[in-house]
Formats: structure tokens, C-alpha cells, sequence
């Protein structure tokens, strides 16, 4: 009997682990018109796609949810068989794009809703540019608002899409504290991070839920960034809760939550997405223009993905990611 179990078991690791292959999706962020152009999505490399969707996409006013889009692209990607998996983007990197609803941003009980992000020129923070957008996430009321969305989701998408992803972990306020929002502490931002991931997992108990858990702030208090992109990792492998990124750059130093995407495999899918740029970077082990075979053979030997989201930025995408993905299998 101990045999007859034993066997059975190596027979499901071979045929049935989530964790043997990747899973090839292409990635469009929010350019869904490229949904309309087959050339791109139809190809058997891909399983399926991923989107993007704002949060202000998706609730125009307090409590009023439309999430036509999303039945949208699920019916016209089903017409081929594919999947979808969901982005909720609930940062920018641009001025001029703040995700966050209307009324979010106009009921003081949330604080403006959203807060500007920084680029800095100097350590001191005196030269800066405004970067972008970030919702308070670590606000409690608008904690609330974001639950309720994930719920809402859940209740109409789970088990139906193959999954769901965060935007990036990273935000970027300053260090010294001279731009911090109201509210914001990085020790704070952390327990928000986790609280969000805890109400986004039990909205979505059937599909995959990702962690994009790239950079962590860290208020120049020495190893509190790394440590606490340590722990949210931790959190997640605790929860059942995927974890990835926003970018693909094989062995560079910097992006450091590559080990512990490493170090998730087995214990939870990882996913990593090849966005604008990523094709650009220059591969430190030959100093030349990564290819789209060093990018998949980094996510394949050295980091274990579950998925790879691939941008589809030209002339790489179709002269490099195609033809490499039509010589791999499939799942």
C-alpha cells in the first residue's frame, strides 16, 4: 500500500504541480485596445492576458461598481479560450493620472483620497519633481473603501478569472519625512500593505491572488526597507498569498526582492512582468541588451515563476518574445 501511495504521489508532482511550468500571459496594462488586435493576444503561447484596471474604472461613485470592462475583456478573451487576470492599478506615474474616485478626493473624511509621489534630485530632498499618484492605502477610511471594492469583486470574478494582482508595493514619498502625507509612517504603510492583502485573499478565494511586493519605504532607518519587504513576503507565504513584481531585470543587484521571490517557490506563485524598458536593460553577466531567452531562462532556472506577464513592447515583443515562446510548451 505504502508503495502503491507513494507512486500515486510522484505521479501528481509530475502531472498536477501548479509550481512545474510557467505560465506565459501577455500584459497590456491599460492599452485594452490591443485586445482588439489577435495578432498579439490569439498566439497558443499565451494562456491568457493580463489588464489593468483603475479603481476609479471600476466605482464612478461611492458604492455604485461598474465593472463592465472587466465582462467585457472576460467575454471577448473566452470567445479563444483564454484567460484573464486582473490588475488593480490603484498608483500612477504621471501628474496628470490620479486613480483614485471622485468622491475619494472630495470628501475630507479621506483626506484628498490619494497623495502625490516624488522623484528626488538630492539626498537633503530640497530638488524634486512630483512623479505621480498614490492612493492612501494605509488610511483607514480609505482602507475601507478599497475592502469593499475587493469584495465586490470577488463576489462577481472569483473562480472565474485565472487571478488578481495588486499594484507595486512601491511608493515614494521622501525619506526624511518633509513630504510625508498625513498619517503616513513606513511602519504604518507596512501593516496597511498586509491588512489589504488579507481583505484581497478573502475576496478571492479560488483564483490566484499576487502581491506586486517590490520595494518597501524605509524612512532612512538602516535595514527597516529591506525588512519590511521581508516581512510582507512572509505574511503572504503564511496566507496563501502569491508574490511578484512589476519588472523583470535579470541579475540586476538592486531589485531585492528577487530572493525572496526565490525563495517563495513552493510555497506560493510568483509572478513577474516584462513591462516598457525591461527589454532595454542591459544584462550585467554580458553587458549587452538583455534577450527575451535570458529574461525567460532567469524566471525559469534562477527565480521559479509561476507566471510571466509579457509586455509587448516593439520591435522586441514580436521579433524576440513570440518566436522563443512558440518552441515552449504550453500550460
Amino acid at each position: 500500500m505504502k508503495r502503491i501511495l507513494f507512486t500515486f504521489a510522484l505521479i501528481l508532482f509530475a502531472t498536477g504541480n501548479s509550481f512545474s511550468q510557467i505560465k506565459n500571459f501577455m500584459f497590456i496594462g491599460m492599452d485594452r485596445e490591443l485586445l482588439r488586435d489577435s495578432e498579439y493576444w490569439k498566439p497558443e503561447v499565451f494562456g491568457g492576458v493580463q489588464v489593468a484596471y483603475s479603481w476609479n474604472q471600476l466605482e464612478h461613485t461611492k458604492d455604485e461598481y461598474d465593472f463592465s470592462l472587466i465582462k467585457e475583456d472576460l467575454k471577448f478573451l473566452k470567445k479563444s479560450k483564454k484567460k484573464l487576470f486582473i490588475q488593480i492599478q490603484d498608483v500612477s506615474f504621471s501628474v496628470e493620472r490620479n486613480f483614485a474616485p471622485k468622491y475619494l478626493r472630495e470628501d475630507s473624511i479621506y483626506n484628498g483620497g490619494a497623495d502625490k509621489t516624488y522623484s528626488f534630485k538630492d539626498y537633503d530632498e530640497t530638488e524634486y519633481s512630483e512623479e505621480g499618484w498614490a492612493t492612501r492605502r494605509w488610511d483607514a477610511e480609505v482602507q475601507k473603501r478599497l475592502h469593499k471594492l475587493y469584495a465586490a469583486l470577488g463576489k462577481e470574478f472569483d473562480g472565474i478569472v485565472e487571478g488578481i494582482n495588486t499594484a507595486e508595493t512601491s511608493v515614494n514619498f521622501g525619506s526624511v519625512g518633509k513630504l510625508h502625507p498625513p498619517g503616513f509612517t513606513c511602519l504604518r504603510y507596512k501593516e496597511a500593505i498586509t491588512e489589504n492583502l488579507s481583505a484581497l485573499k478573502k475576496a478571492f478565494p479560488k483564483s490566484t491572488v499576487i502581491a506586486y511586493a517590490n520595494f518597501m519605504p524605509g524612512c532612512r532607518v538602516p535595514g527597516l526597507a529591506s525588512a519590511s519587504l521581508k516581512d510582507v513576503y512572509e505574511f503572504a507565504w503564511a496566507n496563501k498569498i502569491g508574490v511578484g513584481g512589476p519588472d523583470l531585470f535579470p541579475y540586476k543587484k538592486e531589485q531585492k526582492s528577487y530572493p525572496l521571490i526565490k525563495d517563495s517557490y513552493k510555497k506560493v506563485p510568483t509572478a513577474l512582468a516584462v513591462q516598457d524598458g525591461n527589454y532595454r536593460y542591459i544584462n550585467p553577466n554580458t553587458n549587452k541588451r538583455i534577450t527575451a531567452t535570458e529574461i525567460f531562462q532567469f524566471a525559469e532556472n534562477e527565480l521559479h515563476l509561476t507566471y510571466i506577464f509579457w509586455g509587448t513592447e516593439n520591435p522586441f515583443f514580436k521579433s524576440e518574445t513570440l518566436p522563443l515562446l512558440k518552441t515552449k510548451r504550453v500550460k
